[in-house]
């Protein structure tokens, strides 16, 4: 039986993703890849922070020195200050951002998508491929300081997803969407080297999507899929453990935390919806959540720039 997850925050949201509790700032913080803006907002403020975007941001994460580390759609680049309590609308022209390294320039279909820090600090994100039909063109990453960016030795996919690390950092956890599969492999975060991967879970019949992923302090998968409105927890071996039901058929990413550490809160998407489905679910583009045992929330690592 599914457990009904509510609306936290109204919003509408074309493609919301990347959710994550930052508990530094004490705030939720997304993105909204087609409505290109990074959002945070504290649990019970009436407002929120709206930071409009010269591109589209596909993923991103905080730094140990307080910047951000932005995954644009063909680069990534650092933001090196920024007041991580602003509310209202803002806007970050190009010249704010330091520029890192480009992304799969060669590659003009494909744009950066999900992503997280891996338990040392290194950011490891992947790519999808925007062409219909989508080839498996698309590559996972990891960028660190000291490395730059490095390629993952893992199946090239056509829309990277549910990219998350156990809680002793030596798996990864990653996704083709379309596919309908989660994959884990061995992962050495020192030398960016991956194991031989093996599935996780996997999916028969209609279709529906793992889309982003995240690992709780007991090592179970919590992911969000596209098309169902379904957030599942999945044991370390691969079982169903719970499942939660919201009123937006395309939630995105899941995420653990909050003032007290007991929120599971998921992002959702309005984009390839119908008139129809949207008159249905007219809250699609919110965030959604519930209470879950207190315990369970993993802090995601910084990135480690300092």
């Amino acid at each position: 039986m599914s457990q009904a997850l509510t609306v936290q925050r109204t919003l509408s949201h074309l493609l919301g993703e990347g959710l994550q509790w930052h508990a530094p700032s004490g705030r939720w913080w997304w993105t909204d890849i087609e409505g290109r803006s990074l959002q945070a907002w504290t649990p019970g403020s009436p407002e929120h922070l709206v930071l409009h975007l010269p591109d589209r941001l596909g993923c991103f994460t905080h730094t140990r020195s307080g910047a951000l580390l932005l995954g644009f759609a063909k680069y990534l680049a650092v933001l090196q200050s920024f007041d991580t309590q602003a509310v209202g609308e803002h806007t970050l022209g190009a010249e704010a951002l330091q520029v890192v390294c480009p992304v799969e320039a060669d590659t003009p279909s494909t744009r950066v998508n999900d992503g997280r820090c891996d338990r040392a600090g290194n950011f490891v994100f992947g790519t999808l491929d925007e062409a219909e039909p989508r080839q498996a063109i698309a590559h996972y990453y990891q960028y660190s300081n000291a490395h730059g960016l490095r390629r993952l030795a893992l199946p090239p996919v056509r829309i990277a997803n549910s990219t998350c690390f156990s809680p002793d950092g030596r798996q990864i956890y990653f996704s083709d969407s379309p596919l309908q599969t989660i994959w884990v492999c061995d992962y050495d975060a020192a030398s960016a080297q991956v194991g031989a991967p093996r599935v996780f879970v996997q999916w028969q019949g209609p279709q529906r999507d793992p889309d982003g992923s995240v690992i709780d302090a007991e090592g179970c998968l919590w992911n969000a899929e596209w098309g169902t409105g379904t957030v599942v927890r999945y044991a370390p071996e691969g079982g169903e453990l719970a499942r939660y039901q919201a009123n937006a058929c395309n939630t995105t990413c899941p995420a653990l935390g909050g003032p007290n550490g007991d929120e599971l809160m998921v992002s959702s998407a309005r984009v390839g919806l119908s008139a129809e489905q949207l008159a249905a679910q007219p809250l699609s583009g919110s965030l959604f959540g519930t209470r879950i045992p207190a315990g369970l929330a993993l802090a995601d690592a910084l990135f480690a720039d300092a």
